[in-house]
This record gives C-alpha cells, sequence and structure tokens, in this order.
C-alpha cells in the first residue's frame, strides 16, 4: 500500500465515522442491553466477541512479524499496548460473560471489517509510514509516551473495573439488567465506555499517531450515541435510581 492510498483510507474513515456518530443517534446498535431482533440472525455472544475482535491481534502479529525498520524494539512495544488489549478483549473478556446474551450477525460482519481496516491503518503507521527516527530509544522518556501510558493503563483498569462490576450484579445463567451505582457508575451509566476512551487516547498519545487518533475519534463516534442510548434505557427502566443519582452519559460531570 502506497502512503497516498493509506491517507486516503483514513480521510474515508474519518468521514464514516462522522456518520456512524449521527446515525447511532437514531439507531442505537443492536446488541447487548439494546440488542434487537431487526439486525437479523443472533448467536452466542461470547463466540461473537472472539469472532468480531481476533482479525486485530491476526493483523497486529503478522505486521510484527514482517516488521523490516529501524528501533524495532520501541515499535514492537508501542504495538504490544495494543496487543495487550485485544487479548483481554478476545480472550478473557467473553469468557467472563455471565447470562446467555446473543448477538447479532450484522453487528459482528461490521465489526470485523472495522477492527481490520483498524488494525491494519495503525500498524502499518507503527511498523511501515511512521518517520524512520521518530520511534527511537528516546522515545521511552518522551512525555508523550509517559502521559499516553498513564492514560492507557488508567483507562483500561476503568474498563475491566467496570466490566467486573456489572458483571457482579448478574447471577450466572441470568439475563436481567441492574441499575450499576458504584465506582464510575456513580457518576455515568457507561463506565466501562469511558474507561475503553481514556484507553484509546491515551494509546493516541503514547504513538502520537494520526491512525491512533482516528480510532479514539472512532470510538468516540461509536461509544458516545451508545451511552446516550442506555442512558435513555436506564431512565425508563431505572427511573428512580437515576433521579436520585443524577448521572451523566459517559464523561463524568460533563455528558
Amino acid at each position: 500500500m502506497s502512503y497516498s492510498i493509506y491517507c486516503a483510507a483514513e480521510i474515508l474513515m474519518f468521514v464514516l465515522g462522522l456518520i456512524c456518530f449521527f446515525a447511532l443517534y437514531f439507531i442505537p446498535a443492536g446488541y447487548g442491553k439494546l440488542i434487537d431482533k431487526k439486525w437479523g440472525f443472533c448467536f452466542n455472544n461470547k463466540t461473537a466477541w472472539m469472532l468480531m475482535e481476533c482479525p486485530t491481534l491476526i493483523i497486529m502479529i503478522y505486521l510484527l512479524c514482517t516488521l523490516e525498520y529501524e528501533h524495532k524494539t520501541v515499535r514492537i512495544l508501542l504495538a504490544s499496548f495494543f496487543i495487550v488489549h485485544y487479548i483481554q478483549r478476545t480472550f478473557i473478556f467473553p469468557m467472563l460473560l455471565k447470562g446467555k446474551s446473543k448477538m447479532p450477525l450484522s453487528i459482528v460482519l461490521m465489526g470485523i471489517l472495522f477492527n481490520s481496516i483498524n488494525a491494519l491503518l495503525i500498524g502499518l503507521w507503527i511498523f511501515y509510514f511512521s518517520p524512520a527516527e521518530m520511534y527511537d530509544s528516546g522515545w521511552f522518556s518522551d512525555p508523550r509516551f509517559i502521559v499516553g501510558a498513564a492514560l492507557f493503563f488508567a483507562g483500561m483498569f476503568i474498563n475491566i473495573q467496570s466490566d467486573a462490576y456489572i458483571r457482579s450484579l448478574r447471577s450466572n445463567g441470568s439475563s436481567k439488567h441492574y441499575y450499576p451505582c458504584r465506582g464510575m457508575y456513580r457518576y455515568i451509566t457507561s463506565a466501562n465506555y469511558f474507561g475503553e476512551l481514556v484507553e484509546w487516547l491515551g494509546f493516541a498519545v503514547l504513538t502520537w499517531s494520526p491512525a491512533g487518533f482516528l480510532f479514539v475519534f472512532w470510538t468516540a463516534c461509536n461509544l458516545v450515541p451508545r451511552s446516550d442510548a442506555i442512558y435513555k434505557k436506564y431512565t425508563e427502566t431505572f427511573p428512580d435510581e437515576v433521579s436520585r443519582y443524577k448521572p451523566k452519559r459517559i464523561i463524568p460531570f460533563l455528558y
């Protein structure tokens, strides 16, 4: 892939992200709490998550194995942040899910497509298109790497802890939803999404890459409208709790 095609792909993804952002305010993604049969055939949630997330690992590890560039150690470490997240998301997160929830095949296929393109854009930047001297050994002491790594791990912690708390509210085999009100959920109804936003913002900063910032933009375009839909569902299902705690949607004290 030439660099001009790479840049064109990023511009196209940016435009599609904007379209996705506005569309999801009118057409909520039909999975999880917002599962909707209108999205078509559904199947096991655990299998769905694994299938949807695994392309990221396959593509990133393939690019890593074909790396022929300077300063390999730094580039491999940067890619490792991405890989660690998706190892957790592909193999650990699905196995911890409770209940008998399902996910539409259409959502899974769209997820596979996005994850494949996203991993390719990020991997190509880190391993091929970033300036040769950008990620030298001094990058580890660069403020962008230090701040970005701190944000990444803080976001991952919030995301994993928030998911764990949600699971703790549900007994094995149950599909019933409960109102979460501890931890970050005391302030927002989508604490797990907030953690993911912070995590990918950290990744964008620590790589200081256009592909990284495009990814956090896409993450926001997907999760912000979804958090609004979840907030509205909680308002309908748990009106007393929402009135009592007065949470925001995804950004504490702001939105």
